[in-house]
């Protein structure tokens, strides 16, 4: 265990090099840096954890200190369907190549079940379900001790069904716990030189589809092949919102200047179409987290609250 938690240091120094602007010793506050201290103490009582992987933020932060204080007591996992984008699996490789995490992929079955494939506003607990469902025997199998995610404090304050899956299951927040928001785990992922620190949100592809439009693999390939799109055109952070004959691009207000030319205009309404969208629409309140929950909170408060 010794060798590997030297080996993430040494990896992790080295990807802060290459980053050319960031140094390990980078200061960050009293309080930020008490809570990974807390962290890795919780981590080294816990004694062995399975991490649910996807790559994201949060995720990856869990899964790079984990291993560093856990090494092969740390596995980290991630559930693979039609919902995981491919540039998502190329970063996860990336990731696991990067900083020696000890890695494995688990297919889950979710878009076999009807109620995830209805798409209801409770989507998620169904996915989540499913993925747990299969971590929780899977950490029994090899003998370790928690199940652990990546939540943080802010997810306690949006409509997260999955949440509900999570305890179900008895998986553990560990960030929740030594009480990390979103913005913490960014800033002591800048210091430890992992690449995500600064990655926009990135839910599974199902996310994108309006509550209520079926979930299927054509849907999710198209949306898939949408993002890859805007990324081809220079865009970062961005949403492929799926209305059925409808497409709603959503970019972050940011890089929404260059969205609104005549030949970008031009582009993606090509580009769209030839996904097979009728209409194609730029959202000008620009890319938001849970902009799909925004009907729900509509339909709860009413129309003029």
């Amino acid at each position: 265990m010794a060798v590997n938690k030297q080996r993430i240091e040494t990896v992790a120094n080295e990807g802060t090099l290459a980053m050319g602007s960031e140094s390990k010793d980078e200061a960050v506050s009293a309080d930020v840096e008490a809570k990974e201290q807390r962290l890795a103490e919780l981590f080294r009582e816990m004694g062995s954890v399975l991490v649910a992987f996807s790559g994201g933020v949060d995720s990856t932060y869990v899964a790079y200190l984990a291993t560093r204080e856990l090494g092969s007591r740390a596995l980290n996992v991630t559930g693979e369907s039609a919902s995981l984008a491919q540039d998502q699996r190329t970063e996860i490789a990336q990731l696991v190549e990067r900083f020696g995490l000890h890695h494995e992929t688990l297919k889950t079955e979710e878009l076999a079940d009807p109620r995830y494939l209805s798409n209801a506003s409770n989507r998620c607990y169904f996915c989540k379900s499913e993925l747990y469902g299969k971590l929780e025997p899977r950490a029994r199998e090899l003998g370790f001790n928690f199940v652990v995610d990546g939540s943080t404090l802010d997810d306690l304050g949006d409509f997260r069904p999955g949440r509900t899956a999570a305890n179900e299951h008895a998986v553990r927040s560990p960030l929740i716990e030594v009480g990390m928001t979103k913005s913490d785990v960014r800033e002591l992922s800048r210091r430890a030189g992992l690449p995500t620190w600064d990655k926009p949100a990135s839910p599974c592809l199902s996310s994108r589809i309006a509550y209520g439009l079926p979930v299927t693999i054509e849907r999710l390939s198209t949306i898939d092949r949408g993002e890859a799109i805007m990324r081809e055109l220079g865009f970062r952070e961005f949403r492929v919102r799926h209305h059925d004959d409808l497409v709603r691009l959503e970019i972050s207000p940011a890089e929404m200047s260059k969205a609104l030319t005549v030949e970008l205009a031009g582009e993606f309404a090509r580009r769209f179409r030839d996904l097979g969208f009728k209409y194609v629409t730029l959202d000008l309140h620009g890319y938001r987290t849970g902009a799909m929950n925004e009907v729900l909170r509509k339909k709860t408060l009413g129309p003029n609250e």
